[in-house]
C-alpha cells in the first residue's frame, strides 16, 4: 500500500516549501538536498513508502539506525520539508511514486521545489541555472531573477513525472535546473542550485563552501550511485534536456 508514515516528533508547519532530492544526472538534486539536511540539521520526519519503491534498508557509518531509501525530514525552525532519496527509482515505478508524494505534498499544503541537472559540457564558468513553474509561482522565480529557459526543454524522470502531476492539478511548484557534468556527480552545480536559488527563495542562509572544498571527495562517494543512474538510462533519470533530443 502507498503511504507516507510520520515517524518523527510532531510540528507545527504553515505552508512549507519541499527540497525534493530524487537522484539525476549529476546528482545535483541529490547532493543539494543531502547537503540541505546537514547543514540545516533537519529532522528525520517520514518514511516513504510508495509502490514501487526498493525494499532496502539503508544506514550509515557509525549509525546502527537502519532507514528506508527515501525518507522525508522536517526543520520547523525554517518551515521546511526536503525529500531525501539513496536510490534510483526504476521507470515502472515513476508513475506510482509521482502520484504517492504529489498527493502527500497537496496533503500538506507545501509548495515543492524540484531540482534537475542539464547535461552541458562547460569549463570553469559557473553553471548556468533557470527556473520554471506550475501554478501561479511563476512570479516567485521573476522576483528572486532566476532566468526563464533560453530553449525549448523537458524534464523527464521522477522529478518530471512530479511536476507532470502539478502542471495537470495546476497546483503550485518550482522547477530549478542547473547546467552539470552528463557523466559524475557535480557538487559545484549542487552548490549553485543551493546558492543562486533553494537560499533565495526559502529565505535561508546555507554555507556552500564544503560543498566546492570537498568537491572531489563527494565525487568519489556518490560514483557508484551516479553509475547506477547512468545504467537506468536517460528516459528513466531525472534530468532536463533540449526538447529537440527528446522528440
Amino acid at each position: 500500500m502507498a503511504r507516507i508514515c510520520i515517524q518523527g516528533p510532531d510540528v507545527a508547519l504553515e505552508d512549507p516549501m519541499l527540497v525534493e532530492g530524487f537522484p539525476g544526472v549529476g546528482l545535483v538534486g541529490k547532493i543539494a538536498t543531502d547537503h540541505l539536511i546537514d547543514e540545516l540539521e533537519m529532522a528525520y520526519h517520514a518514511s516513504v513508502h510508495c509502490e514501487g519503491l526498493p525494499r532496502i534498508g539503508v544506514y550509515r557509518s557509525g549509525n546502527r539506525t537502519v532507514r528506508p531509501p527515501v525518507r522525508i525530514y522536517v526543520s520547523e525552525e525554517h518551515n521546511l520539508l526536503a525529500l531525501q532519496s539513496d536510490a534510483p527509482i526504476a521507470s515502472q515505478a515513476v508513475e506510482s511514486v509521482a502520484e504517492c508524494v504529489s498527493a502527500w505534498i497537496g496533503d500538506q499544503g507545501a509548495t515543492p521545489i524540484y531540482l534537475s541537472g542539464l547535461p552541458a559540457e562547460r569549463d570553469e564558468d559557473r553553471p548556468e541555472i533557470y527556473g520554471v513553474a506550475t501554478g501561479e509561482t511563476g512570479e516567485t522565480l521573476e522576483r528572486h531573477e532566476i532566468p526563464a529557459p533560453s530553449e525549448d526543454g523537458v524534464i523527464t524522470g521522477p522529478t518530471g513525472a512530479l511536476i507532470n502531476r502539478a502542471a495537470q492539478r495546476d497546483a503550485d511548484s518550482l522547477g530549478l535546473v542547473v547546467e552539470c557534468s552528463p557523466q559524475f556527480p557535480d557538487p559545484e552545480a549542487a552548490s549553485v542550485l543551493l546558492e543562486d536559488a533553494i537560499a533565495p527563495i526559502a529565505d535561508l542562509s546555507i554555507d556552500v563552501r564544503d560543498l566546492v572544498d570537498r568537491a572531489e571527495e563527494i565525487r568519489q562517494k556518490r560514483e557508484q550511485l551516479a553509475q547506477q543512474m547512468q545504467a537506468i538510462g536517460q528516459d528513466e533519470s531525472t534530468q532536463a534536456q533540449p526538447l529537440r533530443m527528446y522528440q
